[in-house]
């Protein structure tokens, strides 16, 4: 399978990464397996049983013209516990390393056939301005998208990091939720064929 990059440069990618049928309850698990795994699960409570306060019945059961109540520990208490009280947990969710690769590369796939797949010979530029990049960009007929390198380029973090709709990141990095969040995908040649390499 060929592809031509905005420079014209044909460039030999494998089928078997790159025109997969997409298979949308696979895509479906893995997008919602890496945003699990990105929860913190951090999240805790006090309950009842673990408030540190008296055991004791503040008051007599009757008599005094009060409701009835058994300690301070009550969740309807000011300072008692929590009912339901949440706990620290794990939200990641398993995901095989041949069901990701593949997923992967349904949607590498599917970003071709869409034609959201912008592939350039390199992103390098020339100074660290926002505004370089941004005529880049307008050059390519980019808005919202995701720029894939090889390796880190600190010229275009710094280029971009401040364009709410730009992200970017190495071929290393790339993740499905990453392709999918965005309009258009722009990856360079080196990059392509390490990602095909780490799908493959």
């Amino acid at each position: 399978m060929k592809l031509t990059s905005v420079n014209n440069t044909t460039i030999e990618v494998s089928e078997a990464v790159f025109a997969v049928e997409y298979n949308e309850s696979l895509v479906h698990q893995a997008v919602t397996a890496y945003q699990a795994g990105a929860r913190q699960g951090t999240s805790a409570q006090k309950s009842r049983s673990e408030v540190n306060k008296s055991g004791a019945k503040p008051w007599k059961q009757k008599g005094t013209g009060r409701a009835r109540a058994g300690d301070a520990k009550s969740p309807i208490w000011r300072g008692g516990g929590v009912t339901f009280a949440s706990k620290t947990r794990d939200y990641s969710q398993k995901l095989n390393r041949k069901m990701y690769r593949k997923a992967l590369a349904c949607i590498l796939s599917e970003l071709i056939r869409q034609e959201r797949l912008v592939v350039v010979d390199d992103l390098t530029i020339a100074a660290p301005k926002t505004k370089i990049l941004l005529k880049r960009l307008e050059e390519l007929g980019l808005r919202k998208t995701l720029l894939v390198t090889a390796e880190q380029d600190h010229d275009l973090f710094l280029a971009c990091r401040n364009l709410p709709d730009v992200y970017l990141c190495t071929q290393s990095g790339v993740d499905p939720y990453s392709l999918i969040a965005v309009d258009k995908v722009c990856i360079t040649v080196a990059a392509l064929k390490q990602l095909e390499e780490r799908v493959a």
